[in-house]
């Protein structure tokens, strides 16, 4: 699923979400818990203010933005 993230710049000056868009919801990222690299791509595992945990990639090469994986905390 395709999104929109509001970004900041973090590790090494790398852009970290910091808020993303679900249609027209505004989820907030409350904590970023991990982050890793592969070739062209981004992968951030964070946990939004809507107590869910998300898995977001970016493609460098195109700059788009998806949600990889979402688990619903409870």
């Amino acid at each position: 699923m395709s999104i929109r993230v509001e970004c900041q710049s973090g590790y090494r000056g790398a852009q970290e979400p910091l808020a993303f868009w679900l249609g027209e919801r505004r989820l907030a990222v409350h904590a970023l818990t991990d982050r890793w690299y592969a070739p062209e791509q981004r992968w951030f595992r964070v946990h939004a203010d809507d107590g869910s945990m998300y898995v977001l990639r970016h493609d460098e090469a195109s700059g788009t933005w998806e949600i990889a994986a979402y688990r619903r905390d409870v």
